[in-house]
Protein backbone atom coordinates (compact mmCIF):
# COMPACT_ATOMS: atom_id res chain seq x y z
CA UNK A 1 0.00 0.00 0.00
CA UNK A 2 2.71 2.45 0.97
CA UNK A 3 4.73 1.59 -2.15
CA UNK A 4 1.75 2.19 -4.42
CA UNK A 5 0.92 5.45 -2.63
CA UNK A 6 4.49 6.61 -3.01
CA UNK A 7 4.50 5.75 -6.71
CA UNK A 8 1.20 7.56 -7.24
CA UNK A 9 2.54 10.59 -5.46
CA UNK A 10 5.67 10.64 -7.59
CA UNK A 11 3.77 10.25 -10.87
CA UNK A 12 0.93 12.63 -10.06
CA UNK A 13 1.15 16.00 -11.82
CA UNK A 14 2.02 18.86 -9.52
CA UNK A 15 1.39 22.53 -10.08
CA UNK A 16 4.51 24.59 -10.72
CA UNK A 17 5.18 27.28 -8.13
CA UNK A 18 4.48 30.85 -9.16
CA UNK A 19 7.62 32.72 -10.22
CA UNK A 20 8.97 35.17 -7.71
CA UNK A 21 9.22 38.92 -8.42
CA UNK A 22 12.98 38.47 -8.37
CA UNK A 23 12.79 35.97 -11.25
CA UNK A 24 10.66 38.36 -13.28
CA UNK A 25 12.98 41.29 -12.62
CA UNK A 26 16.02 39.21 -13.52
CA UNK A 27 14.66 38.02 -16.85
CA UNK A 28 13.06 41.30 -17.87
CA UNK A 29 16.24 43.19 -17.08
CA UNK A 30 18.43 40.86 -19.14
CA UNK A 31 15.97 40.95 -22.06
CA UNK A 32 15.83 44.76 -21.98
CA UNK A 33 19.61 45.15 -21.79
CA UNK A 34 20.30 42.60 -24.53
CA UNK A 35 17.69 44.19 -26.82
CA UNK A 36 19.19 47.63 -26.16
CA UNK A 37 22.71 46.43 -26.89
CA UNK A 38 21.91 44.61 -30.12
CA UNK A 39 19.91 47.46 -31.62
CA UNK A 40 22.57 49.99 -30.66
CA UNK A 41 25.13 47.67 -32.24
CA UNK A 42 23.11 47.48 -35.46
CA UNK A 43 24.16 51.09 -36.00
CA UNK A 44 27.82 50.11 -36.08
CA UNK A 45 27.18 48.56 -39.51
CA UNK A 46 24.80 51.35 -40.55
CA UNK A 47 26.64 54.54 -39.65
CA UNK A 48 30.09 53.38 -40.72
CA UNK A 49 29.33 54.08 -44.39
CA UNK A 50 28.69 57.79 -43.73
CA UNK A 51 32.04 58.06 -41.94
CA UNK A 52 33.96 56.20 -44.65
CA UNK A 53 32.34 57.99 -47.63
CA UNK A 54 34.74 61.01 -47.62
CA UNK A 55 37.72 58.62 -47.62
CA UNK A 56 36.20 56.56 -50.42
CA UNK A 57 35.64 59.72 -52.47
CA UNK A 58 39.24 60.85 -51.93
CA UNK A 59 41.19 57.60 -52.34
CA UNK A 60 39.05 55.33 -54.53
CA UNK A 61 37.61 57.70 -57.14
CA UNK A 62 34.03 57.24 -55.97
CA UNK A 63 31.86 60.07 -57.25
CA UNK A 64 28.84 61.59 -55.53
CA UNK A 65 26.39 59.43 -57.44
CA UNK A 66 28.47 56.27 -56.86
CA UNK A 67 28.09 56.90 -53.14
CA UNK A 68 24.41 57.70 -53.61
CA UNK A 69 23.93 54.28 -55.23
CA UNK A 70 25.37 52.62 -52.12
CA UNK A 71 23.01 54.57 -49.85
CA UNK A 72 20.03 53.91 -52.14
CA UNK A 73 20.38 50.12 -52.36
CA UNK A 74 20.91 49.96 -48.61
CA UNK A 75 17.76 52.01 -47.96
CA UNK A 76 15.71 49.94 -50.42
CA UNK A 77 16.82 46.66 -48.84
CA UNK A 78 16.29 48.11 -45.35
CA UNK A 79 12.68 49.04 -46.17
CA UNK A 80 12.01 45.58 -47.61
CA UNK A 81 13.76 43.95 -44.66
CA UNK A 82 11.36 45.57 -42.19
CA UNK A 83 8.34 43.90 -43.77
CA UNK A 84 10.08 40.52 -44.23
CA UNK A 85 11.44 40.53 -40.67
CA UNK A 86 7.99 41.28 -39.24
CA UNK A 87 6.58 38.15 -40.89
CA UNK A 88 9.59 36.05 -39.90
CA UNK A 89 9.61 37.24 -36.28
CA UNK A 90 5.95 36.22 -35.86
CA UNK A 91 6.63 32.80 -37.34
CA UNK A 92 10.07 31.89 -36.02
CA UNK A 93 10.40 34.14 -32.98
CA UNK A 94 12.12 37.53 -32.52
CA UNK A 95 15.19 36.02 -30.87
CA UNK A 96 16.17 34.06 -33.99
CA UNK A 97 15.35 36.86 -36.43
CA UNK A 98 17.16 39.65 -34.58
CA UNK A 99 20.22 37.46 -34.01
CA UNK A 100 20.24 36.20 -37.61
CA UNK A 101 19.78 39.70 -39.02
CA UNK A 102 22.68 40.99 -36.95
CA UNK A 103 24.97 38.22 -38.15
CA UNK A 104 23.93 38.79 -41.78
CA UNK A 105 24.59 42.52 -41.51
CA UNK A 106 27.95 41.90 -39.83
CA UNK A 107 29.01 39.40 -42.50
CA UNK A 108 28.13 41.80 -45.34
CA UNK A 109 29.88 44.72 -43.66
CA UNK A 110 33.00 42.64 -43.11
CA UNK A 111 32.85 41.60 -46.76
CA UNK A 112 33.11 45.26 -47.78
CA UNK A 113 36.61 45.26 -46.31
CA UNK A 114 37.63 42.96 -49.18
CA UNK A 115 38.77 44.95 -52.24
CA UNK A 116 36.45 44.50 -55.20
CA UNK A 117 34.50 46.28 -57.94
CA UNK A 118 31.66 48.68 -57.31
CA UNK A 119 28.98 46.05 -57.95
CA UNK A 120 30.49 43.96 -55.16
CA UNK A 121 29.92 46.75 -52.65
CA UNK A 122 26.39 47.28 -53.99
CA UNK A 123 25.55 43.59 -53.51
CA UNK A 124 26.91 43.56 -49.98
CA UNK A 125 24.98 46.73 -49.17
CA UNK A 126 21.76 44.95 -50.21
CA UNK A 127 22.52 42.10 -47.81
CA UNK A 128 23.48 44.60 -45.13
CA UNK A 129 20.17 46.43 -45.56
CA UNK A 130 18.13 43.24 -45.33
CA UNK A 131 19.95 42.26 -42.16
CA UNK A 132 19.54 45.73 -40.67
CA UNK A 133 15.79 45.58 -41.27
CA UNK A 134 15.51 42.65 -38.85
CA UNK A 135 16.28 44.68 -35.75
CA UNK A 136 13.37 47.05 -35.12
CA UNK A 137 10.35 44.74 -35.43
CA UNK A 138 12.07 41.85 -33.65
CA UNK A 139 13.22 43.87 -30.65
CA UNK A 140 9.87 45.64 -30.23
CA UNK A 141 7.98 42.36 -30.53
CA UNK A 142 10.15 40.84 -27.83
CA UNK A 143 9.64 43.79 -25.49
CA UNK A 144 5.91 43.61 -26.18
CA UNK A 145 5.58 40.06 -24.89
CA UNK A 146 7.86 40.62 -21.89
CA UNK A 147 6.21 43.83 -20.62
CA UNK A 148 2.53 44.50 -19.90
CA UNK A 149 0.59 47.12 -21.83
CA UNK A 150 0.46 49.57 -18.93
CA UNK A 151 4.29 49.76 -18.82
CA UNK A 152 5.31 49.37 -22.45
CA UNK A 153 5.20 53.07 -23.25
CA UNK A 154 7.81 53.99 -20.66
CA UNK A 155 9.93 50.92 -21.28
CA UNK A 156 10.00 51.39 -25.04
CA UNK A 157 10.70 55.11 -24.72
CA UNK A 158 13.85 54.45 -22.72
CA UNK A 159 14.75 51.54 -24.96
CA UNK A 160 14.47 53.93 -27.92
CA UNK A 161 17.54 55.78 -26.69
CA UNK A 162 19.57 52.90 -28.14
CA UNK A 163 19.22 54.15 -31.70
CA UNK A 164 20.30 57.66 -30.70
CA UNK A 165 23.26 56.72 -28.52
CA UNK A 166 24.02 53.77 -30.78
CA UNK A 167 24.40 56.10 -33.72
CA UNK A 168 26.74 58.34 -31.74
CA UNK A 169 28.92 55.48 -30.51
CA UNK A 170 28.97 53.93 -33.98
CA UNK A 171 30.12 57.19 -35.56
CA UNK A 172 32.89 57.72 -33.04
CA UNK A 173 34.05 54.10 -33.28
CA UNK A 174 34.01 54.04 -37.10
CA UNK A 175 35.92 57.33 -37.20
CA UNK A 176 38.56 55.99 -34.84
CA UNK A 177 39.15 52.63 -36.55
CA UNK A 178 39.06 54.13 -40.06
CA UNK A 179 41.60 56.86 -39.30
CA UNK A 180 44.05 55.12 -36.94
CA UNK A 181 47.03 53.28 -38.43
CA UNK A 182 47.91 50.81 -35.68
CA UNK A 183 45.51 47.97 -36.59
CA UNK A 184 45.59 46.46 -40.09
CA UNK A 185 47.25 49.53 -41.68
CA UNK A 186 47.09 47.95 -45.13
CA UNK A 187 43.28 48.04 -45.18
CA UNK A 188 43.02 51.83 -45.11
CA UNK A 189 39.41 53.07 -44.98
CA UNK A 190 38.17 49.47 -45.21
CA UNK A 191 38.90 49.17 -41.48
CA UNK A 192 35.71 51.22 -41.07
CA UNK A 193 33.75 48.23 -42.34
CA UNK A 194 35.66 45.36 -40.70
CA UNK A 195 35.86 46.36 -37.05
CA UNK A 196 32.23 47.58 -36.68
CA UNK A 197 31.19 44.19 -38.10
CA UNK A 198 33.02 42.46 -35.25
CA UNK A 199 31.10 44.55 -32.71
CA UNK A 200 27.70 43.72 -34.25
CA UNK A 201 28.50 40.01 -34.55
CA UNK A 202 29.47 39.87 -30.85
CA UNK A 203 26.26 41.73 -29.88
CA UNK A 204 24.13 39.32 -31.95
CA UNK A 205 25.66 36.30 -30.24
CA UNK A 206 25.16 37.96 -26.84
CA UNK A 207 21.52 38.68 -27.68
CA UNK A 208 20.87 35.09 -28.73
CA UNK A 209 22.47 33.81 -25.54
CA UNK A 210 20.79 36.17 -23.06
CA UNK A 211 17.23 36.43 -24.36
CA UNK A 212 14.18 34.26 -24.93
CA UNK A 213 11.44 35.05 -27.41
CA UNK A 214 8.75 34.89 -24.72
CA UNK A 215 8.38 34.33 -20.96
CA UNK A 216 7.10 30.80 -21.66
CA UNK A 217 10.47 29.95 -23.22
CA UNK A 218 12.07 30.90 -19.90
CA UNK A 219 9.60 28.82 -17.84
CA UNK A 220 7.50 31.82 -16.84
CA UNK A 221 3.77 32.48 -17.37
CA UNK A 222 2.34 34.76 -20.04
CA UNK A 223 2.59 38.45 -19.18
CA UNK A 224 -0.71 40.20 -18.61
CA UNK A 225 -2.09 41.70 -21.86
CA UNK A 226 0.81 40.25 -23.84
CA UNK A 227 -1.35 38.31 -26.29
CA UNK A 228 -0.09 37.85 -29.81
CA UNK A 229 -3.51 37.45 -31.41
CA UNK A 230 -5.29 40.33 -33.13
CA UNK A 231 -9.01 40.36 -32.42
CA UNK A 232 -9.96 43.28 -34.62
CA UNK A 233 -11.68 42.68 -37.96
CA UNK A 234 -10.15 45.75 -39.57
CA UNK A 235 -7.49 45.05 -42.17
CA UNK A 236 -4.51 46.94 -43.53
CA UNK A 237 -6.66 49.02 -45.90
CA UNK A 238 -9.00 50.17 -43.14
CA UNK A 239 -6.03 51.32 -41.07
CA UNK A 240 -4.40 52.98 -44.07
CA UNK A 241 -7.54 55.04 -44.68
CA UNK A 242 -7.47 56.42 -41.13
CA UNK A 243 -6.91 60.19 -41.60
CA UNK A 244 -4.64 60.40 -38.57
CA UNK A 245 -2.46 57.55 -39.79
CA UNK A 246 -2.15 59.27 -43.16
CA UNK A 247 -1.11 62.53 -41.49
CA UNK A 248 1.54 60.79 -39.42
CA UNK A 249 2.81 58.82 -42.42
CA UNK A 250 3.09 61.98 -44.53
CA UNK A 251 4.87 63.78 -41.70
CA UNK A 252 7.32 60.92 -41.24
CA UNK A 253 8.05 60.76 -44.98
CA UNK A 254 9.39 64.33 -44.95
CA UNK A 255 11.08 63.99 -41.56
CA UNK A 256 12.97 60.88 -42.63
CA UNK A 257 14.22 62.61 -45.76
CA UNK A 258 15.86 65.20 -43.51
CA UNK A 259 17.01 62.82 -40.79
CA UNK A 260 18.67 60.24 -43.05
CA UNK A 261 20.19 62.86 -45.33
CA UNK A 262 21.96 64.37 -42.34
CA UNK A 263 22.73 60.95 -40.89
CA UNK A 264 24.62 59.80 -43.98
CA UNK A 265 25.92 63.02 -45.53
CA UNK A 266 27.01 65.28 -42.65
CA UNK A 267 30.64 64.04 -42.64
CA UNK A 268 30.97 64.56 -46.39
CA UNK A 269 29.41 68.03 -46.10
CA UNK A 270 31.88 68.99 -43.37
CA UNK A 271 34.83 67.78 -45.46
CA UNK A 272 33.83 69.17 -48.87
CA UNK A 273 32.03 72.38 -47.93
CA UNK A 274 33.57 73.35 -44.58
CA UNK A 275 37.08 71.93 -45.25
CA UNK A 276 37.23 69.93 -42.02
CA UNK A 277 39.64 67.04 -41.72
CA UNK A 278 38.07 63.62 -42.07
CA UNK A 279 38.69 62.84 -38.41
CA UNK A 280 37.27 66.14 -37.17
CA UNK A 281 34.28 65.81 -39.50
CA UNK A 282 33.45 62.37 -38.09
CA UNK A 283 33.60 63.52 -34.48
CA UNK A 284 31.65 66.73 -35.12
CA UNK A 285 28.86 64.94 -36.99
CA UNK A 286 28.50 62.49 -34.09
CA UNK A 287 26.92 65.34 -32.07
CA UNK A 288 23.82 64.90 -34.22
CA UNK A 289 23.00 61.63 -32.43
CA UNK A 290 24.66 62.34 -29.08
CA UNK A 291 22.69 65.49 -28.33
CA UNK A 292 19.69 64.22 -30.27
CA UNK A 293 19.25 61.78 -27.39
CA UNK A 294 18.04 64.71 -25.30
CA UNK A 295 15.35 65.47 -27.86
CA UNK A 296 13.61 62.13 -27.34
CA UNK A 297 13.41 62.70 -23.60
CA UNK A 298 12.33 66.35 -23.93
CA UNK A 299 9.53 65.47 -26.34
CA UNK A 300 8.30 62.58 -24.20
CA UNK A 301 8.31 64.42 -20.88
CA UNK A 302 6.73 67.60 -22.29
CA UNK A 303 3.99 65.58 -23.96
CA UNK A 304 3.19 63.38 -20.94
CA UNK A 305 3.91 65.69 -18.01
CA UNK A 306 3.08 69.18 -19.28
CA UNK A 307 0.46 68.55 -21.97
CA UNK A 308 -1.24 65.49 -20.45
CA UNK A 309 -0.54 63.19 -23.37
CA UNK A 310 -0.98 65.61 -26.29
CA UNK A 311 1.51 64.72 -29.01
CA UNK A 312 0.77 66.96 -31.98
CA UNK A 313 1.63 70.39 -30.49
CA UNK A 314 5.00 69.06 -29.32
CA UNK A 315 5.82 67.54 -32.70
CA UNK A 316 4.66 70.59 -34.67
CA UNK A 317 6.54 73.14 -32.54
CA UNK A 318 9.77 71.11 -32.68
CA UNK A 319 9.49 70.74 -36.47
CA UNK A 320 8.93 74.46 -36.99
CA UNK A 321 11.89 75.08 -34.70
CA UNK A 322 13.88 72.67 -36.86
CA UNK A 323 12.97 74.69 -39.96
CA UNK A 324 14.25 77.86 -38.28
CA UNK A 325 17.61 76.29 -37.33
CA UNK A 326 18.02 74.82 -40.82
CA UNK A 327 17.32 78.24 -42.33
CA UNK A 328 20.11 79.95 -40.41
CA UNK A 329 22.52 76.99 -40.41
CA UNK A 330 24.62 78.19 -43.41
CA UNK A 331 25.20 81.46 -41.54
CA UNK A 332 26.04 79.74 -38.24
CA UNK A 333 28.40 77.36 -40.01
CA UNK A 334 30.64 80.26 -41.01
CA UNK A 335 31.05 81.43 -37.42
CA UNK A 336 33.48 78.66 -36.52
CA UNK A 337 33.61 75.13 -35.08
CA UNK A 338 31.73 76.00 -31.88
CA UNK A 339 28.79 77.48 -33.78
CA UNK A 340 28.82 74.50 -36.14
CA UNK A 341 28.73 72.07 -33.21
CA UNK A 342 25.87 74.01 -31.59
CA UNK A 343 23.88 74.02 -34.84
CA UNK A 344 24.34 70.29 -35.43
CA UNK A 345 23.36 69.60 -31.81
CA UNK A 346 20.15 71.61 -32.15
CA UNK A 347 19.32 69.80 -35.38
CA UNK A 348 19.66 66.48 -33.55
CA UNK A 349 17.36 67.56 -30.71
CA UNK A 350 14.69 68.98 -33.01
CA UNK A 351 14.73 65.93 -35.31
CA UNK A 352 14.92 63.03 -32.87
CA UNK A 353 12.27 64.50 -30.54
CA UNK A 354 9.33 64.43 -32.98
CA UNK A 355 10.78 61.39 -34.75
CA UNK A 356 10.31 59.00 -31.83
CA UNK A 357 7.25 60.72 -30.34
CA UNK A 358 5.19 60.79 -33.53
CA UNK A 359 6.28 57.51 -35.13
CA UNK A 360 5.87 55.71 -31.82
CA UNK A 361 3.41 56.96 -29.20
CA UNK A 362 1.28 59.08 -31.54
CA UNK A 363 0.95 56.25 -34.06
CA UNK A 364 -0.28 53.88 -31.34
CA UNK A 365 -2.68 56.53 -30.00
CA UNK A 366 -4.17 57.02 -33.47
CA UNK A 367 -5.94 53.65 -33.62
CA UNK A 368 -7.35 50.92 -31.42
CA UNK A 369 -4.94 48.51 -29.75
CA UNK A 370 -5.84 45.84 -32.28
CA UNK A 371 -4.67 48.04 -35.13
CA UNK A 372 -1.55 49.49 -33.48
CA UNK A 373 0.96 47.26 -35.30
CA UNK A 374 -0.62 48.03 -38.65
CA UNK A 375 -0.50 51.77 -37.98
CA UNK A 376 3.15 51.58 -36.94
CA UNK A 377 3.98 49.58 -40.05
CA UNK A 378 2.26 52.05 -42.36
CA UNK A 379 3.82 55.13 -40.75
CA UNK A 380 7.32 53.66 -40.65
CA UNK A 381 6.99 52.04 -44.07
CA UNK A 382 6.03 55.28 -45.80
CA UNK A 383 8.72 57.04 -43.79
CA UNK A 384 11.25 54.59 -45.23
CA UNK A 385 10.28 55.78 -48.72
CA UNK A 386 11.52 59.21 -47.69
CA UNK A 387 14.73 57.60 -46.50
CA UNK A 388 14.92 55.80 -49.84
CA UNK A 389 14.91 58.93 -51.99
CA UNK A 390 17.07 60.97 -49.65
CA UNK A 391 20.33 59.76 -51.22
CA UNK A 392 19.50 60.95 -54.72
CA UNK A 393 17.84 64.12 -53.46
CA UNK A 394 21.06 65.08 -51.69
CA UNK A 395 23.31 64.08 -54.59
CA UNK A 396 21.17 66.00 -57.11
CA UNK A 397 20.83 69.19 -55.07
CA UNK A 398 24.51 69.28 -54.11
CA UNK A 399 25.62 68.66 -57.71
CA UNK A 400 23.36 71.32 -59.21
CA UNK A 401 23.02 73.98 -56.51
CA UNK A 402 25.66 73.36 -53.84
CA UNK A 403 25.63 72.33 -50.18
CA UNK A 404 24.02 75.50 -48.81
CA UNK A 405 20.89 75.04 -50.92
CA UNK A 406 20.51 71.55 -49.50
CA UNK A 407 19.55 73.10 -46.17
CA UNK A 408 16.90 75.20 -47.93
CA UNK A 409 15.40 71.95 -49.18
CA UNK A 410 15.37 70.62 -45.62
CA UNK A 411 13.55 73.78 -44.51
CA UNK A 412 10.73 73.00 -46.95
CA UNK A 413 10.52 69.39 -45.74
CA UNK A 414 10.36 70.48 -42.09
CA UNK A 415 7.65 73.09 -42.72
CA UNK A 416 5.51 70.56 -44.60
CA UNK A 417 5.95 67.99 -41.82
CA UNK A 418 5.09 70.50 -39.10
CA UNK A 419 2.14 71.80 -41.09
CA UNK A 420 0.68 68.31 -41.37
CA UNK A 421 0.80 67.91 -37.59
CA UNK A 422 -1.09 71.17 -37.05
CA UNK A 423 -4.10 69.51 -38.71
CA UNK A 424 -4.52 67.52 -35.46
CA UNK A 425 -3.29 70.23 -33.09
CA UNK A 426 -6.38 70.12 -30.86
CA UNK A 427 -6.53 66.35 -30.51
CA UNK A 428 -6.83 65.55 -26.81
CA UNK A 429 -7.09 69.21 -25.83
CA UNK A 430 -10.48 68.81 -24.10
CA UNK A 431 -9.31 65.77 -22.16
CA UNK A 432 -6.12 67.57 -21.17
CA UNK A 433 -8.13 70.47 -19.76
CA UNK A 434 -10.31 68.06 -17.78
CA UNK A 435 -7.22 66.45 -16.25
CA UNK A 436 -5.78 69.76 -15.03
Amino acid sequence: MSDSLTAATLTAPCEAPAPSPRQWSYWRFRVFVAAWIIYASYYFCRKNLSVVMPMMARTSSYGTFDLAHLVFVFSLAYAAGQFLAGIAADRFGPRLVACGGGLLSAACSAGMAIPGPHWWLLTLQIGNGLGQGCGWSSCLKMLGVWFARRERGTVMAWWGTCYVLGGFLATVFATFVATQIFLAPGLGWRRGFLFPAIVLAAAAVFFGWRTRSSPQDAGLPVVEDATQSDTTNAGWWATAKNPEVLILAGMYFFLKITRYSLLFWLPLYLVQRMRYTEQWAGYTSSLFELVGFLGTLIAGYVSDRLLNGRRYPVGAVMLFGLAAVLLIHPVLARLGPVAMAASISMLGILIYGPDLLMSGAASVDAVSSGQAARALGIVNGIGSLGQLISAYAVASIVSWFGWDQLFSFFVVCSVIAGGLLTLRWNKGAAQAVENL
